[in-house]
């Protein structure tokens, strides 16, 4: 089944929501707010994550790909600065929930789509 975008959405509000009940520093105000905080992280990776992967490109290369990591969990930290009710207290608190959310994302996918 072709899943949509309303559906990933809401699968990433429910990875956002699970992620900030595990990760400290981490904290979602309702899930009104994590769909939000989805929505918006969505948007911010698909506009402005290409852009910074193709500047890191030259450290990614170096680092083998781990520097993703660490775009990634700036792009959480984005999302969290321009949405209301979604909170990341530290640099490494977002880079740990940017792994844990891709994490259950995937098992979300995996078991309720396919």
């Amino acid at each position: 089944m072709k899943k949509g975008i309303l559906t990933k959405i809401i699968l990433n509000a429910a990875s956002i929501y699970i992620t900030a009940s595990i990760v400290k520093g981490v904290e979602i105000r309702g899930f009104l707010a994590a769909i939000v905080a989805a929505a918006i992280l969505g948007l911010v990776n698909a506009l402005i994550r290409p852009i910074f992967l193709l500047f890191s490109l030259p450290i990614n290369l170096m680092t083998l790909g781990l520097f993703t990591f660490v775009i990634n969990g700036l792009m959480l930290s984005i999302a969290a600065s321009v949405t209301q009710g979604f909170y990341i207290s530290n640099f490494g608190s977002a880079i740990v929930a940017s792994i844990i959310i891709s994490i259950v994302s995937a098992i979300l996918n995996f078991l309720l789509v396919e």
